[in-house]
């Protein structure tokens, strides 16, 4: 089993040290981090949580899955690879871009 964990449903006050210190409890922690906005600085609502071992994670699920933190349930389960996504598109990627946007 993995051991490390996405925790959504956030509340947006929630910090790193905060779901360190809720998920210690269940054995030992080796990194909290909840996702931040880039642009804002806000909280994206979610996190994740590597938990020492695989049944270290399974105890935090079974106890936090569902549990009140800052007026919202979580939602805890084993976290799944990132997916690999598509380039963006669009900006200032350095092509001569479309003709009847760049006339002058």
């Amino acid at each position: 089993m993995s051991n490390k964990l996405y925790i959504g449903n956030l509340s947006y006050s929630v910090r790193d040290d905060d779901l360190h210190q809720q998920f210690s409890p269940f054995g030992q922690v080796q990194s909290a981090k909840v996702m931040m906005e880039r642009d804002t600085g806000r909280s994206k609502g979610f996190g994740f949580v590597e938990m020492s071992s695989g049944s270290e994670a399974e105890a935090a699920i079974q106890a936090m899955h569902g549990k009140n933190m800052g007026g919202r349930d979580l939602t805890v389960n084993i976290a799944r690879p990132m997916e690999a996504r598509p380039p963006r598109s669009g900006g200032y990627g350095g092509g001569y871009g479309d003709a009847r946007r760049n006339s002058y």
